[in-house]
């Protein structure tokens, strides 16, 4: 089956750098607040969204329901993955999955021929 796009589920949750997809994964470790997403963001993948990539990110995975706000906690507001966002992030990273698995296959990584 070819995929140029996903129909279903959340657009956008394809690419590994993608900022919903990078937020879904934070969140699946636990409720944490924009700073903190940010830290844990560029502290596993690398990669320093801005406030406004960051936010808006989290504005359109709220309006999904696949986040949700939880009470404000010193004057931050922590964000916790829904049963719904942990759905679609397990379905991402299955999708991801099967291409990591073609490329290593490929690649001859499985064989040990590619270090």
């Amino acid at each position: 089956m070819r995929r140029t796009g996903s129909t279903r589920g959340t657009p956008g949750l394809r690419r590994v750098n993608d900022p919903p997809l990078l937020i879904l994964t934070s969140l699946a470790e636990g409720p944490k607040h924009g700073y903190a997403l940010a830290q844990d963001i560029g502290d596993f993948a690398g990669v320093q969204l801005s406030p406004g990539a960051l936010y808006g990110a989290i504005a359109r995975l709220e309006e999904r329901g696949l986040i949700e706000a939880l009470a404000e906690v010193e004057r931050r507001r922590p964000y916790r993955l829904t049963a719904a966002g942990s759905a679609e992030l397990a379905e991402a990273m299955r999708d991801m999955r099967r291409v990591v698995d073609v490329g290593t296959h490929r690649l001859g990584l499985l064989q040990g021929r590619l270090a």
